[in-house]
């Protein structure tokens, strides 16, 4: 082969390679699968959100049901409001419980939805009556070992 030939040959392998790792960065950031159609938006109110980020999962049943949107904090209350877009195909109903959960030990976190038994369902723009916020590891460590403390200094 001539050397032009090899070149062509060589660029050709480089942009193989290039579009190859695209693909994996976007299927490891999820944004090929974010597409979910048309949305709606729902609200949540948490007194602690942890590690949560926008674009984060909404799951029901382990599905994935929605994406976070936005994250802002209201400044009377000084709570976390976390604004949802779901899927148009899921409505849920009003007594839905909203929590934020850990896909693992150390994993992303996510909003898990268990589903009430009300009739009336959720209108786009209502907020979750019912939420439970996330719990941070770094609190839960240093609760313990302050109460471990006090049992030392209890006993002596």
């Amino acid at each position: 082969m001539n050397r032009r030939l090899m070149d062509i040959w060589v660029g050709v392998f480089v942009v193989i390679g290039f579009a190859a790792l695209l693909f994996l960065a976007l299927r490891a950031s999820d944004v090929a699968s974010s597409n979910l159609g048309e949305t709606y938006r729902l609200k949540a109110r948490f007194d602690n959100i942890g590690g949560l980020k926008v674009r984060g999962p909404v799951k029901s049943a382990g599905v994935v049901v929605g994406r976070v949107a936005k994250i802002s904090l209201d400044p009377k209350d000084y709570e976390a409001i976390v604004t949802m877009k779901i899927d148009k195909r899921y409505r849920f109903p009003k007594d839905t419980y909203a929590s934020i959960l850990t896909s693992g030990l150390l994993g992303e976190q996510y909003i898990g939805l268990d589903i009430g038994g009300d009739e009336k369902m959720l209108n786009p723009g209502e907020i979750f009556a019912r939420t439970q916020s996330a719990i941070v590891l770094e609190k839960l460590i240093g609760q313990f070992m302050f109460s471990k403390a006090a049992e030392g200094t209890d006993k002596k």
